[in-house]
């Protein structure tokens, strides 16, 4: 295969787009568009952390998660009972993601939460919302810097997050949801701007897979977090940002 069913080479991801300061009374915001999908991700700051953090005298990042009833092509029943395992998994990520690049001691007893909704769903929704994210956050701790509720900035990198997956016996990068459901491999990597690696998830849904596949992906996938970065980096450095 030379050529994806949308256009797009094997190494090509989806057209990346993140405008930022669209939720007006957060500290923080962007949307971020991958394709098809579009995620609007809110960063809001709270004085004050958990009970069992007070005593560490560092502050907290979290995240919340959430797919819109008509997200899909279907409508989704909200999680009004409290959010669901898939949900639960998700949020846990993005949190983790966002704390693997965090100072949190600078952050002084301040809680952020990043609240990552999904609008529009074409696969990938997990890594758009990590790397919106952190766009969110690091808008927030500017705030928090402009405003002297820190003494400096407390986000030391960047972090993206992006997936990959073997399509029809190749290797893709970026897979839109049409892909995802018939990928033999599917795979999330999420990698700080230095290079290291936060998480990765990796599932082959039939057969195994050798690996020289895992390495080629890996590989992939970093090459498409390069390019997320330098998305990242030009939202953040447009004036009102």
């Amino acid at each position: 295969m030379t050529e994806r069913y949308d256009g797009r080479r094997p190494d090509q991801g989806r057209p990346v787009s993140i405008e930022t300061a669209v939720a007006p009374y957060a500290e923080g915001s962007c949307l971020i568009a991958t394709g098809d999908t579009r995620v609007l991700c809110t960063a809001s700051v709270a004085e004050g952390v958990p009970a069992w953090r007070e005593r560490s005298g560092a502050g907290w990042v979290t995240a919340e998660y959430a797919m819109l009833p008509r997200a899909t092509h279907t409508r989704t029943r909200r999680e009004r009972s409290g959010p669901k395992g898939r949900t639960q998994e998700i949020q846990r990520l993005i949190g983790r993601s966002l704390r693997s690049v965090t100072d949190m001691a600078a952050m002084g007893q301040h809680t952020i939460t990043v609240d990552c909704d999904v609008l529009q769903a074409d696969g990938g929704t997990r890594t758009a919302s990590i790397t919106g994210a952190c766009v969110a956050l690091m808008l927030a701790a500017r705030w928090m810097l402009e405003e002297g509720h820190v003494e400096r900035t407390f986000v030391r990198e960047k972090v993206a997050a992006v997936s990959v997956g073997i399509v029809d016996g190749v290797s893709c990068l970026d897979l839109d949801y049409r892909e995802d459901s018939s990928a033999q491999v599917d795979m999330n990597l999420v990698a700080t701007e230095s290079g290291g690696l936060v998480e990765v998830q990796g599932t082959a849904e039939g057969d195994p897979f050798p690996r020289p596949a895992l390495d080629e992906l890996m590989d992939l996938g970093m090459s498409g977090i390069e390019s997320l970065l330098a998305a990242q980096a030009k939202a953040l450095s447009r004036p009102g940002s």
